[in-house]
C-alpha cells in the first residue's frame, strides 16, 4: 500500500474545518484584513468560516448570491493556498481586490487596473505549471469588472500584471524587460492566485488600485487618491458579482 506523503486541498479543508461545497459561489479576495472588514459592510448576515495563518474568511449574501470574503495576505504562497481552499470549498468565481505599482507613465495613483493576464515572476506557481503556461483571467470575470467600472463611472485600464517575489529587486533593467512584455503593473500575488484558480476551474480575475508608479517614481501609498482607488476596487468587485449573478 502506498502511503500518503504530502498534504492536499482536502487536508486544508479539514485544518480550517470547512465543509466541501459550503463556501460562496463568489469569492472576493483582498490582500489585507482591513479590506475584508470594508467588504463585510456590504455583505448581508456574514458568518465567520475560519481564522487560519493570518487569513479571516466570512460568507454571507450580496443581492441573494452567496459570497465569501477572505484576505489572501501579501505574498504568492498564501494566494495559492487560498485558491486551493476556495476551489475545494465550492467557489466558482474569484475576484482579487488588490493594489499594484503602475508600469506605464500615463497611469496615475489611484487608477484602477483590471487584470487580463499575468507574467509569473513568483516562485510558487512554478510548483503547479511549466514556464510556458499562460496565466490569464477568465473572460467572463474580466468583462464583468469592466462593465462594473462603466456602470459606476470609473475609468480603468486593462492589461498584464507582472507578479514578483522580490520587492527590492525591481531593477531598471528588469522593469524595462517587463514593459517590453507589455506589463502595465506589478504586484506580489496575482499570478499564484489566478494560476491555481485557473487549474482548479475557478473563473477568476482581478481589479487593482495603483499605489505607486515604477516609471515616474511617484509614491502614493498614503495618498488620498490611492485610498479612493482602494474603495473603488471593492465597489467594482461587488457590482461585478451582481452582474455575473444576473447573467446566469
Amino acid at each position: 500500500m502506498t502511503k500518503k506523503v504530502h498534504m492536499d486541498a482536502g487536508d486544508l479543508l479539514q485544518m480550517v474545518q470547512v465543509e466541501p461545497g459550503s463556501l460562496g459561489q463568489y469569492a472576493i479576495v483582498p490582500g489585507p484584513i482591513e479590506r475584508v472588514h470594508a467588504i463585510l459592510k456590504h455583505i448581508e448576515d456574514p458568518v465567520k468560516d475560519f481564522t487560519f495563518a493570518g487569513m479571516d474568511m466570512y460568507t454571507g449574501e450580496v443581492g441573494g448570491a452567496l459570497v465569501t470574503a477572505v484576505n489572501s495576505g501579501m505574498y504568492a504562497p498564501s494566494g495559492a493556498i487560498l485558491s486551493e481552499i476556495l476551489a475545494e470549498g465550492g467557489s466558482e468565481y474569484l475576484i482579487r481586490v488588490g493594489s499594484c505599482g503602475a508600469m506605464r507613465e500615463d497611469i496615475q495613483i489611484g487608477d484602477l487596473i483590471i487584470v487580463s493576464s499575468c507574467i509569473r515572476g513568483d516562485g510558487t506557481s512554478r510548483y503547479y505549471v511549466p514556464d510556458a503556461f499562460s496565466t490569464a483571467s477568465h473572460v467572463l470575470v474580466t468583462h464583468a469588472l469592466m462593465e462594473a467600472c462603466e456602470r459606476l463611472g470609473y475609468s480603468y485600464h486593462v492589461g498584464t500584471i507582472w507578479t514578483t517575489d522580490a520587492l527590492l529587486r525591481e531593477t531598471r533593467e528588469l522593469v524595462e524587460e517587463m514593459c517590453e512584455l507589455r506589463a502595465i503593473g506589478v504586484d506580489m500575488i496575482s499570478s499564484s492566485l489566478l494560476t491555481v484558480a485557473q487549474l482548479k476551474g475557478i473563473k477568476a480575475g482581478g481589479v487593482l488600485a495603483v499605489s505607486d508608479n515604477l516609471i515616474t517614481g511617484e509614491l502614493g501609498f498614503t495618498s488620498p487618491k490611492y485610498f479612493r482607488g482602494e474603495t473603488r476596487t471593492i465597489r467594482v468587485a461587488l457590482e461585478a458579482v451582481r452582474i455575473l449573478e444576473a447573467k446566469k
